[in-house]
């Protein structure tokens, strides 16, 4: 299978005011449609930059990210992103946050109206649909705003560290329920996170940034004796110890 997403050698390098500082260095690596990625690295290795760089937010000083062998030039209509926050606005219902992107795409008709209904129905928000944000659990809200993203069909979702600010028991069932939805939805998966067991339980691949300026240390392909096993009973599978303690010697080395 082709690759959807192509990071080939980029680079960025910022102005500070003690001088030059790199962020990333040459870092390349490839996406096969449907696959679920993990970034993780040192905390200010630029995981998050890289994120922004392939969403086309910001422009790399070297190399060049394509999808689907275009080049990303800007701001891509194929790309959806979930930040740490749900970032749901208050004083909107859920299904008018569901539909905000489509609304600011111009993309709000009937058919996209159709398509967000139906993801609410099958990821049991339905019922909820004209309640407000601050009636929903912390759960729920992720759930919303997954939807939100979905909403706009776009072929790669980019997640920047989306579940830290849940607490730990709805984080273990939030990221159940996500891995379930995209899955389902078949949508090829970025994921940056500083949570080794997190990345373990949902990744196919996951890829090991080293310290600043950051390079590609390792990846790994991560496979369980039982395929397809959902994120927490990922975490009671005797194979999960060995890829954590894998991971865990490369990034404090």
């Amino acid at each position: 299978m082709d690759a959807i997403l192509k990071v080939d050698r980029v680079s960025q390098t910022y102005q500070a005011h003690n001088g030059e500082v790199t962020a990333i260095e040459n870092v390349s690596f490839q996406v096969k449609e449907g696959e679920f990625i993990s970034i993780v690295g040192p905390s200010g290795c630029g995981k998050s930059t890289l994120l922004s760089i392939i969403a086309g937010l910001d422009q790399p000083t070297h190399g060049t990210v394509c999808i689907e062998g275009e080049p990303v030039s800007g701001i891509s209509g194929q790309i959806g992103y979930m930040l740490q926050k749900d970032n749901l606005l208050d004083w909107r219902t859920i299904w008018r946050n569901a539909t905000l992107g489509l609304e600011i795409r111009g993309m709000l008709n009937e058919e996209s109206r159709e398509r967000t209904m139906k993801l609410l129905k099958t990821y049991e928000l339905y019922e909820f649909r004209n309640k407000y944000p601050s009636q929903l659990s912390g759960g729920m809200r992720q759930r919303a705003a997954l939807i939100r993203t979905l909403a706009v069909n776009p072929q790669i979702l980019l997640l920047d560290e989306a579940f830290s600010a849940l607490d730990y028991q709805t984080r273990l069932t939030v990221t159940d329920d996500i891995y379930r939805i995209l899955k389902k939805e078949g949508k090829t998966t970025l994921m940056v996170t500083h949570d080794i067991p997190e990345a373990i339980s949902m990744s196919d691949r996951i890829i090991v940034l080293s310290a600043r300026p950051s390079v590609v240390k390792a990846v790994h392909q991560v496979e369980f004796d039982q395929p397809g096993l959902p994120p927490l009973q990922r975490r009671n599978n005797p194979q999960f110890s060995h890829y954590f303690n894998l991971i865990w010697k490369e990034l404090n080395q």
